[in-house]
């Protein structure tokens, strides 16, 4: 039996239409520009239309990456090493059960106050995207993969880092933005956003993601390490960068300065804090004052769109000579 022409028409409309809604699904990917962080959680449906690839390092470890940053990085690779520097990934895509390992390994060796400055909680890392991925170094034919040993060879990052944009990379953790991304400085971590464009203009402007995408109000910081006879600049610095780690979970806050309160307030501080838990008996303690403005809207215990003014940390070192932030607030 013949079929009418019009109903040919429509099975074939139809057909049509199915088939454009299959690509489209097919063709719906990951969104390159997605902002993990303290405060952004890995979107529920990622890993569902996330698609990577594995390799094996020099070392010998399997590295699992996204697919276009995988590809990225491989001509990333090749240029440098046109420059006589070679590079291997340490570590890219990884799971939420692993990274709960790392929390706990680092938690178990250094403490937890110095795991939050430089290692994400399961969920919110960067990590889970596969779109992070962390260098290391092979310097005369020999695997540099330590962070304490990777931060000595700043002439060789500040030469990966002018190359990264042209192949859609960013750097993301940046000296001096710990406040916005929650970390320190970590020039071996890289992103990729599949826009070399747009990563240009985050690396010449020295913007943090969160800036370029609008999620935070980019602002000069004031920090004051004042004069001390009790710590070297360098050891007030180390503080002032893990209270600015710890700020960035407040959201929506703008941080304006931080100083050190001096000698005097610090030597009184220590019994202060040891008096807060009968536990936890701490050998030196600084306090530091940080100006600060609140959010717009009501948010947790702070005044609405208020500038705070001196307000206290108080910041101890523990028996495994890191430092702990114990007390802030007025």
């Amino acid at each position: 039996m013949k079929r009418p022409i019009v109903m040919i028409i429509t099975l074939l409309l139809l057909v049509t239409i199915c088939g454009c809604a299959v690509n489209r699904a097919e063709e719906e990917g990951i969104d390159y520009m997605v902002l993990v962080n303290k405060l952004n959680k890995l979107p529920e449906d990622w890993e569902s239309k996330l698609k990577t690839v594995h390799f094996t390092n020099s070392i010998g470890e399997d590295v699992e990456v996204e697919e276009k940053a995988y590809e990225a990085y491989q001509k990333l690779k090749k240029d440098l090493e046109a420059e006589g520097i070679y590079v291997d990934l340490d570590s890219a895509r990884r799971s939420i059960e692993a990274q709960q390992q790392i929390v706990d390994d680092f938690t178990a060796e250094y403490g937890a106050e110095y795991t939050a400055k430089v290692v994400a909680v399961p969920g919110y890392s960067e990590h889970h995207t596969g779109l992070a991925l962390d260098l290391y170094l092979i310097v005369d034919g020999k695997d540099i993969i330590y962070n304490e040993d990777l931060v000595t060879y700043p002439e060789i990052w500040e030469a990966i880092h002018a190359k990264l944009a042209q192949y859609g990379f960013i750097l993301r953790y940046l000296e001096g933005k710990e406040h916005i991304t929650g970390y320190a400085y970590e020039p071996w971590h890289i992103r990729y956003i599949d826009d070399p464009e747009a990563a240009k203009e985050i690396m010449d402007k020295g913007m943090t993601f969160e800036g370029y995408l609008g999620a935070v109000n980019e602002t000069d910081v004031t920090l004051d390490c004042g004069s001390s006879e009790l710590y070297t600049e360098e050891e007030i610095d180390e503080v002032i960068t893990l209270i600015k780690c710890r700020f960035a979970s407040w959201k929506d806050c703008e941080l304006h300065s931080i100083t050190y309160a001096g000698d005097e307030a610090s030597a009184e501080g220590l019994e202060y804090i040891n008096s807060l838990d009968e536990n936890s008996q701490y050998s030196r303690c600084m306090e530091l004052l940080m100006d600060f403005h609140s959010p717009k809207e009501e948010s947790g215990s702070f005044e609405p769109d208020y500038e705070y003014e001196n307000y206290q940390w108080y910041v101890g070192l523990n028996e495994k000579d890191e430092w702990d932030i114990v007390s802030w607030g007025y």
